[in-house]
């Protein structure tokens, strides 16, 4: 290698040294400025969540939304994320607080940087509309949701299977059904209602016990054909990953309000190669059913969206007035997809603060 190369290679090397000090020095366009926090309260429920807003040096602003946690600490979340760019969403760590929502925020700022919808910039659509069903008996989401008695004690006899019938067979026969356990029964009584509902063909048994006796479940999923689901308090991905692995879960339900978009998105591909389908978990409020949608629509395994649509008008009404447009309203069983850059979404903050919650 002879002088002149060594002498270009070093000015070429110099040349990309003093860009890359510039590009450290010089604030990045989508690079978080600032950070607030709204929490607000459904009036008749008393259901509690809290929206985040960041806006970027740019004038972009984002939202996301998280459960309620009176112990979520946003000065924390300011002092760390403020000064970092929006792209940077994928390193939010486990235990950050509002982590769902900055996760929801900061996409939401990357689509309206790129113009498209979030399940575009994350490589979607893999269909036109998204599946939901809604604990809330309503005509446009025509599944029926079956919350099982909480059992008065352990071990139930003939009695409580009989009234589990009688609960399934006053669903029209023309509709599809979940059973929701919640996790109340023991291993024992959660084989005996499986065994009760199979021949009625539920969509699955949701949460039929805790997840947390491996063995127990593996019982219960090889002695039932009833598809089974999982994700209620699951915050680790590496807990789906122990039933995939064991073969012991029909579907997985990450809970929105834990994982955010990307990190329920992980667990959807952690379950892609098992062929085991997804059905995420939502109990907020209109924010997480725009990234629902957005979840379902860049994900291939997306099964069903749960809705959580409040009994009350009032409700009803207040979520309508914080998030535009309503994408909360069905139509033959299906939400559509919004075309909107980002989340596809606008807030209304004068709402915000009339539902404000202390």
């Amino acid at each position: 290698m002879n002088h002149v190369t060594i002498d270009k290679r070093a000015r070429l090397l110099a040349a990309i040294a003093q860009e890359a000090g510039k590009t450290a020095a010089e604030p990045a366009a989508l690079d978080i400025t600032a950070i607030r926090h709204y929490p607000v309260r459904e009036p008749a429920s008393g259901t509690r969540y809290s929206l985040l807003r960041i806006t970027t040096r740019s004038g972009l602003v984002g939202w996301g939304e998280s459960p309620h946690d009176p112990n979520a600490d946003a000065k924390a979340l300011e002092s760390t994320w403020i000064g970092r760019p929006a792209h940077a969403y994928a390193t939010i760590p486990p235990g950050t607080s509002f982590r769902a929502a900055l996760d929801m925020a900061c996409l939401d700022v990357l689509g309206k940087a790129a113009n498209a919808p979030v399940y575009r910039v994350l490589g979607g659509p893999t269909r036109s509309k998204v599946r939901a069903y809604s604990s809330v008996q309503a005509e446009e989401f025509p599944v029926a949701v079956i919350d099982l008695p909480k059992p008065a004690f352990r071990n139930q006899g003939k009695a409580y299977q009989n009234r589990i019938l009688e609960l399934v067979n006053a669903v029209p026969a023309d509709r599809d059904f979940v059973l929701h356990g919640n996790g109340a029964l023991t291993p024992g009584d959660a084989a005996s209602v499986a065994t009760t509902v199979e021949s009625k063909y539920p969509l699955w048994f949701d949460e039929p016990c805790a997840h947390s006796n491996i063995e127990a479940v593996r019982k219960l999923a090889t002695e039932s054909v009833v598809p089974l689901g999982f994700g209620a308090g699951i915050d680790d991905p590496g807990v789906f990953q122990a039933l995939l692995r064991e073969g012991l879960i029909d579907l997985v339900r990450p809970a929105i309000g834990i994982f955010g978009i990307s990190g329920s998105r992980r667990v959807a591909a952690l379950a892609e190669p098992y062929y085991v389908a997804v059905a995420p978990g939502h109990h907020g409020g209109p924010v997480t059913t725009a990234a629902a949608i957005h979840i379902a629509a860049s994900i291939p395994n997306f099964f069903i969206q749960h809705l959580p649509l409040p009994a009350a008008e009032e409700d009803r009404a207040m979520r309508r007035a914080i998030v535009s447009p309503n994408l909360e309203t069905g139509k033959g069983g299906f939400l559509e997809l919004t075309k909107s850059p980002g989340l596809g979404i606008t807030v209304n903050e004068a709402a915000l603060e009339k539902y404000h919650a202390s």
